[in-house]
């Protein structure tokens, strides 16, 4: 059984898009979002510099369109199920058929804009940590006033709160942690910080008509297959003030019997937390078109086509 998932925020690099967007089609399909959106993706996805795509309004459109380019040059998938961590939620609620291409890109462009205003609020940050027990970490993160934002699985998790909380977790690591390892994000995602972006995102979700998902959707919350359209872009609401619970979505992958793991540009963070939590699970990430062959070969042997 074959798994799509999208990456989320942090994923994106300087001139990752470049290869991609010289396969037939691709060019134009950009084009296209970019003027329904309003954002040049081409320009940032191809000559922008690492700080120019860091920006949240501009990096979350970026890696689901990045998301849905990579998927389309896949051709006909039909996976078993699908799921994203974070905002590649909206790229895997696309996946599904819950929002066309232009609907997701339309939401998560929104989104972006109210995390960005949210982070501008407070200075705030995430950081994850490697290693140690889980429960020993959380505790410990909550005794600082962090949050644990992302519970991520296989020894990793990332905790969100204020430059000041943050730092006095770099001088005070939970028990067992090897590292802490600052993210290239601009704001403390997944906790009460978001608060302000979940009003603006419930307003503009009452603009989409989602459709059930055609293939099972495995969500951020906890980990659960939704079956209906209208119950996942509520979670897709307030998801971006609740915490990703990445490691539940691991079980309910293996829980399904989950053979093969995909993960679309820009690939590399979702197939490194699933080779050591799932193992006997076949990975691969779509990092340029040059994987498009080996992830054929792996829907050949996995999925339906």
């Amino acid at each position: 059984m074959l798994v799509l998932v999208a990456p989320g925020q942090g994923a994106q690099t300087p001139g990752f898009l470049t290869p991609w967007l010289d396969l037939p089609g691709a060019a134009e399909r950009l084009a296209a979002w970019s003027d329904a959106i309003g954002l040049d993706l081409a320009h940032y996805g191809t000559q922008a510099d690492a700080d120019a795509i860091r920006d949240t309004a501009v990096a979350q459109p970026l890696l689901v369109a990045a998301g849905l380019l990579s998927a389309a040059a896949l051709g006909d998938v039909t996976p078993g199920a699908v799921a994203g961590h974070s905002v590649g939620e909206i790229t895997a609620a696309a996946f599904a058929g819950v929002l066309d291409d232009t609907a997701a890109l339309t939401l998560v462009r929104k989104r972006g804009l109210a995390m960005a205003d949210a982070a501008a609020i407070t200075q705030t940050g995430m950081s994850a940590l490697l290693g140690g027990d889980p429960d020993t970490t959380v505790a410990h993160l909550e005794k600082l006033g962090l949050t644990p934002a992302n519970v991520n699985g296989a020894g990793q998790i990332v905790a969100a709160g204020t430059l000041e909380q943050l730092a006095a977790l770099e001088a005070d690591k939970p028990e067992g942690v090897r590292r802490v390892v600052a993210l290239k994000v601009a704001g403390a995602f997944h906790t009460v910080h978001m608060a302000p972006a979940v009003e603006a995102l419930a307003e503009a979700a009452e603009d989409l008509t989602p459709a059930d998902p055609r293939v099972t959707y495995v969500s951020n919350r906890d980990g659960q297959a939704v079956a209906s359209g209208t119950e996942v872009v509520s979670r897709l609401v307030g998801q971006v003030a609740n915490p990703v619970r990445w490691d539940l979505c691991m079980e309910t992958f293996q829980k399904l019997g989950a053979t093969a793991l995909i993960e679309v540009c820009p690939g590399g963070t979702l197939t490194g937390l699933a080779k050591r939590a799932l193992p006997g699970v076949t990975t691969l990430a779509l990092k340029t078109p040059d994987d498009l062959d080996a992830a054929r070969e792996l829907i050949a042997e996995h999925g339906a086509a």
